[in-house]
């Protein structure tokens, strides 16, 4: 494992141990935005809450999108038995959170853990299996607690923030494993370029800007970019599964999502620059997708867009990749921010 790609997955594990479901961001705006200040960047958090910073260049403005918001839950209401109803925030799937440890960050900073279970859990008491849908499930506080009313002196109230715990893991053969490399991962990598251009003096061929989202699994997190932008783009999760090219050892270029086609002749300038330098890539199409630079388009930017990424398995689960991925999405972004 390279530097950089030592650098990458430190970066992962500190972005990971930051909870940031969407709509409660801005620890994670606040660490990016200080990690780019340290490296020499002037970095600045913009009132929706993204992280904007040019890292150089100048014409033919370009800019980079990860988003570091996550997947999680709200408190929805405390029932009277002391137990919370969640609801969900992003596409969260409550079949890959049943069993798994969880946080709830309450409005006054204060922080209790818990668990995240169905209904009856207990297969020596069910009748019937439960299933794992979000009005059967529940988050049981570790705290002595038996009513509404011990919850609610705890400081626990509506619309506190959950989150599940990561379990961030790197292989000694090199795979990573996490909740929310969808979109940390990327986010990584991101500031690995920004690092990488700094070491090395790096000469850009036109203005480059990392724009780090906040607000993506919930559908609009790209809806403001620098008004001088002309392409874009998003720096994702590459999906990994049936009738798909991509394995977590690649870098994906997405030529189509649920939202349309990627604009044909930026995705074709990525494709030539992975032929070029012989950069294990796949072109694939993702029909159950939707990225920040959609939201760009869609708020009415005149950009050409394109979506790239390490390869992830299990999406919105407990993921998977590799650092093989994450070192070919580094390359083919080094050799695009300066051809």
């Amino acid at each position: 494992m390279n530097n950089y790609a030592k650098q990458i997955c430190d970066q992962l594990y500190k972005l990971t141990a930051i909870a940031s479901p969407s709509g409660y961001t801005a620890k994670a705006a606040k660490y990016v935005k200080e990690t780019l200040d340290n490296m020499g960047y002037e970095a600045r958090i913009t009132r929706k809450g993204n992280v904007e910073c040019t890292i150089g260049g100048e014409g033919n403005p370009l800019v980079l999108a990860a988003h570091v918001d996550t997947l999680g839950a709200m408190v929805r209401s405390i029932k009277a038995n002391g137990r919370l109803k969640p609801t969900t925030l992003g596409g969260h799937q409550w079949s890959t959170a049943d069993g798994e440890n969880c946080m709830v960050f309450t409005r006054s900073g204060k922080m209790y853990t818990g668990v995240v279970l169905n209904k009856e859990p207990s297969a020596h008491v069910a009748d019937q299996k439960v299933e794992t849908k979000e009005e059967n499930m529940e988050i049981l506080l570790d705290e002595n607690i038996s009513s509404k009313e011990d919850v609610l002196k705890l400081g626990i109230e509506t619309g506190d923030i959950i989150a599940m715990d990561p379990k961030t893991t790197v292989t000694e053969s090199g795979y990573i494993k996490s909740r929310f490399l969808d979109d940390k991962l990327s986010a990584a990598i991101l500031l690995s370029i920004a690092q990488w251009v700094k070491d090395e003096n790096i000469t850009l061929n036109r203005k480059v800007t990392l724009i780090f989202t906040c607000l993506e699994e919930v559908g609009y997190g790209g809806s403001n970019v620098p008004s001088d932008t002309e392409d874009m783009l998003s720096v994702d999760m590459g999906c990994v599964g049936a009738d798909l090219g991509c394995t977590e050892r690649m870098v994906s270029i997405c030529a189509k999502d649920s939202g349309g086609p990627y604009n044909y002749d930026l995705i074709t300038e990525l494709h030539d620059i992975c032929k070029e330098y012989n950069i294990d890539y796949a072109i694939d199409v993702y029909p159950h997708y939707g990225s920040d630079v959609e939201t760009t388009l869609r708020a009415g930017y005149d950009i050409r867009h394109g979506l790239i990424g390490p390869g992830v398995y299990a999406s919105h689960n407990y993921e998977r990749s590799h650092v093989d991925g994450v070192m070919h999405t580094f390359t083919l972004l080094q050799h695009f921010i300066t051809k």
